[in-house]
């Protein structure tokens, strides 16, 4: 449960710009998370979020730089609990997830910054990662494979 959790914040300060515990609190909420404003702040200090300025000149919670090697770990282990299937055609890699899984493990993704991907679309079960061409997409999904043992 808390790295379907994490996973969701990761989602929520991606598309959000959240600047309050309080703020984070209430979005978790909204997705089916209850949890209290301790649990919220041991996330924000697990998951090493920081406030950066944001373009309206507030400040929002964001993954640090520094923080990636934590988040990698975090995201392929939900990649590992969630993920399906993989496959690509042409440019674009398909994940299949377990059903509600594809946004977290999509928004994950997108927090690692990986080069080979220029943009992610999400539902319910299944993700797409655009790749720049079809020998990236096939490196990709090689690598997203071998994540769960798909590949073998």
């Amino acid at each position: 449960m808390k790295a379907k959790r994490h996973a969701k914040i990761l989602e929520i300060i991606s598309e959000n710009s959240v600047d309050t515990q309080e703020e984070l609190l209430r979005l978790l909420g909204e997705e089916g998370f209850a949890v209290t404003q301790a649990t919220v702040s041991r996330d924000i200090k697990e998951l090493r979020l920081i406030k950066t300025l944001a373009s309206s000149g507030g400040y929002r919670y964001t993954v640090p730089r520094t923080g990636v090697e934590k988040i990698s770990s975090q995201f392929h282990s939900l990649f590992e609990q969630a993920a399906l299937h993989v496959d690509y055609a042409q440019n674009i890699v398909i994940v299949k997830c377990l059903s509600g899984m594809a946004q977290a493990v999509c928004a994950a993704m997108d927090s690692l910054h990986w080069e080979s991907v220029m943009a992610t679309i999400a539902g319910d079960d299944t993700f797409i990662c655009i790749t720049k061409d079809e020998d990236r997409a096939i490196r990709l999904t090689v690598q997203l494979r071998k994540l769960y043992n798909e590949g073998e």
